[in-house]
């Protein structure tokens, strides 16, 4: 089955949040460094990477081509990369993705990201929900704690709920 890795939103702002009033990410370093070893199985085996940006309308720091807005550095896209706008937690909503995964014959996902329970959980679901074969890296997606849960307890809470969708496991067996 041809395979492919979406990248949720591993933009700037989620590790600059703190900075401005917000909370920190959750093991910030830790997901860079499983995700880009995601990065090159998936490029070694040829796969095809896709980078989802959430967007803001209007005049937001997270709008298109704002800094906060723009990919993390140290998981930068090459040039044969695809780069999807997204303006819903759901990467399928009002995107090219399905279309661009149909026409390349891609069956499975393979999914990382940030924020765990909003893009990453959607985007999981409507993956599944659309057809294909999930896989979630549980040790490459991320959030902030919450008024009532830690980051660690909301991550290891939809680890176990997402795998009702996906495979769960950690990235280090995620195979491309």
């Amino acid at each position: 089955m041809k395979k492919a890795l979406l990248i949720i939103d591993i933009q700037i702002m989620p590790f600059v949040w703190k900075d401005y009033g917000g909370k920190e990410l959750y093991h910030s370093e830790t997901l860079l460094k499983n995700v880009k070893g995601l990065i090159e199985k998936a490029r070694a085996a040829n796969a095809q990477v896709y980078y989802i940006l959430h967007t803001e309308k209007g005049d937001s720091p997270r709008s298109e081509g704002q800094p906060l807005w723009q990919i993390h550095p140290e998981i930068a896209p090459n040039e044969q990369d695809q780069l999807i706008i997204k303006y819903h937690a759901d990467s399928f909503l009002d995107t090219e993705l399905d279309l661009m995964l149909k026409k390349s014959k891609t069956e499975q996902l393979v999914l990382c990201g940030v924020q765990t329970e909003f893009c990453v959980d959607t985007t999981c679901r409507s993956a599944y929900s659309h057809g294909y074969k999930v896989e979630l890296a549980l040790d490459a997606h991320s959030t902030f704690d919450s008024d009532r849960l830690t980051a660690e307890q909301i991550i290891n809470h939809h680890n176990g709920m997402l795998s009702l969708f996906a495979g769960v496991k950690p990235s280090c067996e995620i195979l491309f």
